[in-house]
């Protein structure tokens, strides 16, 4: 790799054998006698979606008040470090949902539209809403979106009343026939983001050749650092650091998979045995994905809907799925609400690491929206109104958070959506079955 005193480009790679590196956006990429260097740089906008499996307990999850998110719930609690980043909004549906069913609490989420009622390969749908954004923002990228879940277990044919387990299966939809199966080994993650050329085995070979992706980059890295000033060395050295921590702790994983004689079928061999070190390890690559501009679109499905996964490390032995059906048991719907926390906390650490890392004039928090929820309210009764929604990010886009927005009447989320595809430039009149846009997030808020 050739370094001249010009500025680098933004889509500069370092290059090894059978790998890529994309770095972070960094000062010198802003040549200096530019305008562009004085003054704030036009931010990258980013969007993700990161969904909820079966609903919540709502009496546990709505905050109380209204306007300004004060006193968090019990199942909000974990927000409370970054409640100035993130908007509380009650009152949203999904209309196209109905008849209730956990397959299309999964497929209208990101669709806002109704799934045809089949058991085969038939299956029609929507294109969703993170396909809408990848095709206008998703173009200059290595990956225009990229697609992640928590299960490997894609079972086939008739999953929920009569539903193809397609519609279960897959959040992320290119067209109406055309789901975009999602990835859970967190390696394959790995080497899509920064693996170049061959086969997923020939690249998996390259990495097994080296003790670490970064090695075939040491000297590439040594020069680069030479003509960076101190401020771009330290975020460069970060970044690094980010890479070599995340690859070790996949290294570990699959080591310790080597013991595992008895599998979790719901979890991917060669993965952390602990949910939470897996989720955490999923969302670290969601941030390096952004930090490296290597892609502006990802969702992230933390549970398949009817997920028998339980959850002993936070106490709760029972299957998700079964409680998440209670009967109004009030021990029931206690587990089941710890399990909401549970996934709320993991939520939580991902939006302050995206906090604490820079991008340009700001942070990639700054720079993206995040969309977390569920396609169910009250999952006893596969009801699909009240959602829990909520929205991290997205000051340099003008979302102020630290709010509570509770809407008086029902409306579609699909509105919700056309608002956050507004702010990272994608422009549409409707989707799905919008009726209008959801700006109030956006509007000038005292706190």
């Amino acid at each position: 790799m050739i370094i001249t005193r010009r500025a680098l480009p933004r889509r500069t790679f370092l290059r090894g054998v059978g790998a890529s590196l994309a770095l972070p956006l960094l000062d010198a990429m802003v040549p200096a006698a530019t305008p562009a260097a004085r003054s704030p740089l036009k931010p990258v906008r980013r969007i993700g979606y990161v969904f909820l499996p079966m609903g919540c307990d709502q009496s546990r999850w709505t905050p109380p008040g209204e306007g300004r998110l004060g006193e968090l719930s019990p199942i909000l609690s974990p927000l409370a470090p970054v409640k100035e980043h993130v908007s509380v909004i009650t009152g949203l549906e999904l209309q196209c949902a109905y008849p209730g069913s956990h397959a299309t609490s999964n497929s209208a989420f990101l669709s806002c539209a109704k799934a045809k009622l089949t058991e085969s390969s038939d299956y029609y749908l929507g294109t969703t809403v993170d396909q809408v954004a990848a095709r206008q923002i998703g173009q200059d990228t290595q990956l225009p979106s990229l697609e992640l879940a928590m299960d490997l277990l894609q079972v086939v044919g008739q999953c929920d009343n009569g539903y193809a387990c397609a519609y279960q299966n897959n959040l992320s939809w290119s067209s109406p026939t055309t789901p975009l199966p999602a990835e859970a080994h967190p390696r394959l993650v790995f080497e899509s983001l920064f693996g170049e050329g061959g086969t997923a085995t020939e690249r998996r070979a390259a990495l097994r050749r080296r003790a670490s992706l970064l090695d075939s980059f040491t000297e590439s890295i040594a020069r680069l650092q030479r003509d960076l000033g101190p401020e771009d060395r330290g975020r460069l050295g970060q970044y690094l650091e980010s890479v070599r921590d995340v690859e070790r702790r996949i290294e570990r994983a699959e080591a310790g998979a080597k013991d595992n004689t008895v599998p979790d079928l719901d979890r991917p061999m060669g993965v952390p045995a602990a949910y939470a070190d897996h989720a955490r390890l999923m969302f670290d690559l969601q941030v390096l994905a952004f930090q490296s501009d290597i892609t502006r679109v990802i969702t992230f499905q933390l549970a398949r809907e009817t997920s028998n996964r339980c959850y002993p490390e936070i106490g709760v032995p029972d299957p998700h799925h079964p409680l998440s059906h209670h009967g109004n048991d009030p021990a029931k719907i206690a587990r089941m609400a710890k399990i909401n926390q549970f996934h709320v906390s993991l939520f939580a650490e991902f939006v302050a690491k995206l906090r604490a890392v820079p991008d340009g004039q700001g942070t990639l928090l700054d720079h993206s929206l995040i969309l977390f929820g569920s396609g169910i309210g009250n999952p006893n009764i596969h009801d699909h109104t009240d959602l829990p929604i909520v929205v991290a990010g997205g000051a340099a886009g003008g979302h102020r958070g630290g709010r509570l927005l509770k809407n008086a009447k029902p409306i579609p989320l699909a509105n919700l959506h056309l608002a956050l595809l507004d702010k990272v430039g994608v422009n549409l009149d409707r989707f799905g079955d919008s009726n209008g846009r959801m700006d109030g997030l956006f509007e000038p808020f005292s706190l």
